[in-house]
């Protein structure tokens, strides 16, 4: 390996997942602070990790090598992240308040 592939695999697999997990933390501690009544943490974790996982391939895509875990994630995004989406899309509108 190179230093510039080595620099990529550190960027891609390690910096991109805990800058991503940081601000996960950061929104659950502001939802926090601000006393935020039933916070959805779950919901924003799947979301994070839905648009992490589509980051991470789309970097693996451009900048790496193809590979096996690459093709799982891919999998997860087109079949699994749509309709879990959608459902916490769905919980959510339900949740709603409306105020006009």
């Amino acid at each position: 390996m190179t230093i510039k592939e080595i620099i990529l695999v550190v960027i891609i697999h390690l910096i991109i997942p805990t800058i991503g997990i940081f601000l996960f933390l950061k929104l659950i501690a502001k939802m926090k602070s601000d006393k935020i009544i039933h916070p959805p943490i779950l919901e924003f974790f799947i979301i994070f990790a839905t648009y992490g996982g589509l980051l991470l391939v789309m970097f693996t895509s451009i900048f790496w090598k193809w590979s096996g875990l690459a093709s799982l994630g891919t999998f997860y995004l087109i079949f699994g992240a749509p309709i879990l989406l959608g459902f916490i899309a769905y919980q959510q509108f339900k949740k709603k308040n409306f105020k006009i």
